[in-house]
This record gives C-alpha cells, structure tokens and sequence, in this order.
C-alpha cells in the first residue's frame, strides 16, 4: 500500500490496533493523527501520517516515556 494512501476512519483505526470511537477520542483531544477532512463529515488518514504519528510515540521503556524521550 502506497504511503499517500487514503484510509478510512475504519482502516486507520484498525492500522493503529485502536476502535474508531477511539480514533475520534484521540483526534479532538488534538492527540490524533493528522488527518484529511474530505467533505464535511468525512476524514481521511494518509498511512505515511499514521506511520509517523505512531513513531512518535515509541518508547523504550516506561522512565523514557515519562521523561519524553522518543526511542529512534
């Protein structure tokens, strides 16, 4: 799959191993991916955005999480 690939809502949840209502939590917290609005009520999630988003997040352990270190 290409990484300007359009995923759903669904299929980008899915992607990250989260519910859709999940999904929308963490979007309008402003702790979501970011996302393509495609009309007035649908979102759309490039894979490349959901890739980094989840790099982001990645921690050794749970002290360089708590301290912000990003694992590379």
């Amino acid at each position: 799959m290409s990484q300007n690939a359009a995923l759903s809502r669904r299929e980008a949840a899915r992607h990250l191993g989260v519910s859709p209502r999940t999904l929308d939590r963490m979007v309008a917290a402003g702790d979501g991916p970011a996302y393509v609005r495609a009309g007035l009520r649908r979102m759309v999630f490039r894979m490349c955005d959901l890739d980094a988003w989840q790099a982001a997040r990645r921690f050794q352990h749970r002290a360089a999480e708590l301290t912000g270190q990003v694992a590379k």
